[in-house]
């Protein structure tokens, strides 16, 4: 059972191409959850306009989690159409660059209630041996440190990172920067094709401001 302390600051995933099952799961846990995340599952199986959709179902805060990364023209003009749709926080991916960054920041500056703005640093899948492969010589925590020390500035509003992370993170950049953590799993529970994990109250204890939970929150008894 995970306390409602820690549901409190969770964003439950909506994995699915399915968006009867993914308002089911609003509808559920709209009362239980800080916010609803949106895939490329579900954002190219129906568009944006499931936005809306899921605010009627119930998603107060829906996280868009298509981690841009293109030209910085090309990153200003999705974040922008992003934020009309009312998104509340949405994901760049940092490797895109400061200049790309900065481009989406301005996109979204004269909207009354801007998304937030969330540097990826290095994915939970990846370890030491698929950096090198990608020929990045640093190991992940050093790499996502070196990362969100451009997102940061850059003035983006927080990075995505992995629990293991969240401690130096924390340490290094002062609040309101934020951090949001996937790869959270409650003891015992499967890591799949994650690679560093930690469990929801370690993750929260190490400096999350939030934590991203699917399979393992859904798939838990309550």
């Amino acid at each position: 059972m995970i306390p409602e302390s820690v549901l409190a600051r969770t964003i439950l995933a909506l994995d699915t191409p399915n968006l009867g099952q993914a308002c089911d799961w609003v509808q559920q846990y709209r009362d239980k959850v800080y916010a609803f995340k949106v895939g490329g599952a579900l954002a190219l199986g129906h568009g944006l306009p499931i936005v809306r959709t899921l605010r009627e179902a119930g998603a107060e805060r829906v996280f868009l989690d298509l981690k841009f990364h293109d030209i910085p023209h090309a990153v200003a003009l999705a974040v922008r159409q992003a934020a009309e749709c009312g998104v509340w926080m949405l994901t760049l991916h940092i490797s895109g660059g400061v200049e790309m960054l900065r481009a989406a920041r301005a996109a979204v500056e004269a909207f009354p209630q801007p998304p937030l703005l969330m540097g990826v640093t290095v994915l939970t899948s990846l370890d030491k041996a698929a950096l090198r492969q990608l020929g990045v010589p640093r190991s992940p925590r050093a790499h996502a440190l070196r990362l969100a020390q451009l997102a940061y500035d850059a003035g983006v509003d927080g990075v995505i990172a992995s629990p293991q992370e969240a401690r130096r993170l924390r340490r290094r950049f002062p609040e309101p920067f934020l951090i949001v953590t996937p790869g959270v799993r409650p003891a015992g529970f499967d890591v799949n094709d994650q690679k560093r994990t930690a469990t929801p109250e370690q993750a929260l204890r190490w400096g999350a401001d939030y934590i991203v939970m699917g399979r393992a929150l859904l798939q838990t008894k309550e």
